[in-house]
């Protein structure tokens, strides 16, 4: 892996052999948190898509966040790995089906939290709805409706395929959870995102590139935070944003230009020859 290259290198086109499979992050990449997309990247994800390659948006948001995005995209058939690869849906004609959802063992998880951080808020994504949450969260942090529960037990009385924690210790509680095997990333210090075992974007983004039949090196993957870099990985081009940390950027193929800067939009717009 090369080290992330500056901003204006993105400029170099890719030659794709077929339609590629151009997988993008939303918070931080195509939009800022709580603002739509901008007009920039509308229009390069329509350019993108008008020459026939696949836009799937790669979140950690849950499925109920993203949606809003594909349609501001004009994405109306499209793939969206939501929760960090936890759910995977297609969104048809303004319809969407949850394809895949990997369960997370919530108890283990939530007890191994309390263990460590006793007052730590805890929400559970119910899939196309919103969460169950122990202690109300802001709602700039939380996609749809919050359901406080009484009980514990109430967490993982049904299966969830994400645990977002919020502290401002939230950070010490990731050994604990990688010791038990689950996927723990401190997206912020005080938030932490829990899913299965071996779970990420990159997990997800391989099924639908399976399913789509596109080649392993027609792939892209752009994105700005920590849960992009097994994304990274896993794509034949990376390109992260330029705001990003930057242990984030030296995982990637090179760089573009901030969120002020409409990066994404062109990222996206380098990828056509």
């Amino acid at each position: 892996m090369t080290p992330a290259a500056t901003p204006q290198q993105t400029a170099r086109p890719m030659h794709f052999t077929a339609p590629a499979l151009i997988a993008c992050d939303i918070d931080g990449t195509l939009l800022r948190t709580g603002h739509p997309a901008s007009r920039a990247v509308r229009t390069a994800a329509a350019e993108v898509r008008a020459a026939g390659h696949h836009i799937v948006l790669a979140t950690g948001r849950s499925l109920v966040g993203a949606l809003p995005v594909a349609v501001q995209l004009g994405l109306d058939d499209a793939w969206i790995v939501a929760s960090n690869g936890g759910t995977t849906a297609r969104l048809v004609d303004g319809h969407f089906k949850v394809i895949t959802e990997h369960p997370v063992d919530a108890e283990a998880a939530i007890h191994a939290a309390l263990r460590v951080t006793p007052g730590v808020r805890i929400a559970a994504e119910v899939v196309g709805d919103g969460y169950l949450v122990n202690i109300p969260f802001p709602d700039s942090r939380l996609n749809g409706q919050q359901h406080p529960v009484r009980q514990l037990e109430a967490f993982w009385a049904h299966p969830t395929p994400r645990l977002a924690m919020l502290d401002p210790a939230a950070y010490r509680i990731v050994p604990q959870l990688r010791a038990l095997g689950l996927t723990a990333i401190a997206t912020e210090a005080d938030w932490v995102d829990v899913t299965a075992p071996g779970i990420s974007k990159a997990t997800a983004l391989e099924a639908i590139r399976v399913e789509l039949g596109v080649e392993p090196w027609d792939t892209v993957a752009i994105g700005d935070g920590e849960n992009d870099i097994e994304a990274f990985h896993w794509a034949r081009q990376s390109i992260v944003m330029g705001h990003a940390p930057k242990h984030v950027q030296s995982e990637a193929d090179r760089a573009t230009g901030t969120i002020d800067d409409d990066g994404a939009a062109s990222a996206l717009l380098s990828l056509l020859s």
